[in-house]
């Protein structure tokens, strides 16, 4: 499809170019630090980019551990910790002991913390919905099938590393 401005969609441009052009994932890179930063656009205070990371994870991983967390954050222990001890006063973590072992605690979402990340999710839901609402419904469609397979992508990349797709540990 040619655009208003006489380019072609970035579909066409995808489906004429060879996936392994350099173009091809400097564009997508380009395509997805613009879907970025529209999310962030809407605000997540109090909590930071990186609570809110842990929020997700604890939200997926009920109940894990400091160490648990720092793996799946690729994070040194400190900044976990410290991470931890500020989403505590804001009253959204509690850390709690384990009963497995007296040794550890176990990081739980409070009802608070569950309430702010509900509420987020559907403020991203609904300024994502208007800028979608605006594709046609095949093109919507063809997002989400590359969107999941990105994600597959990155799973299958991180899996075999067992680090994040660049192999580094990052700070939280």
């Amino acid at each position: 499809m040619v655009t208003d401005h006489g380019e072609l969609s970035a579909r066409q441009r995808a489906d004429d170019t060879d996936h392994t052009h350099p173009d091809l994932a400097g564009e997508l890179a380009e395509l997805l630090e613009a879907l970025w930063e529209h999310g962030r656009e809407v605000p997540s205070a109090p909590a930071s980019p990186s609570q809110l990371r842990v929020l997700h994870c604890l939200d997926r991983d009920e109940g894990i551990n400091l160490r648990t967390l720092g793996e799946l954050l690729g994070s040194a222990p400190p900044s976990v910790s410290r991470l931890c001890d500020r989403l505590e006063a804001l009253g959204f973590v509690r850390r709690v002991p384990s009963k497995v072992s007296r040794r550890e605690l176990e990081l739980h979402l409070t009802r608070h913390g569950r309430t702010y990340l509900r509420t987020l999710r559907d403020r991203r839901v609904a300024s994502l919905r208007e800028v979608t609402d605006r594709m046609t419904p095949a093109a919507r469609r063809v997002l989400l099938d590359g969107l999941v397979a990105l994600r597959d992508a990155l799973e299958q990349t991180q899996g075999a590393s067992g680090r994040g797709a660049d192999g580094d540990v990052r700070s939280a």
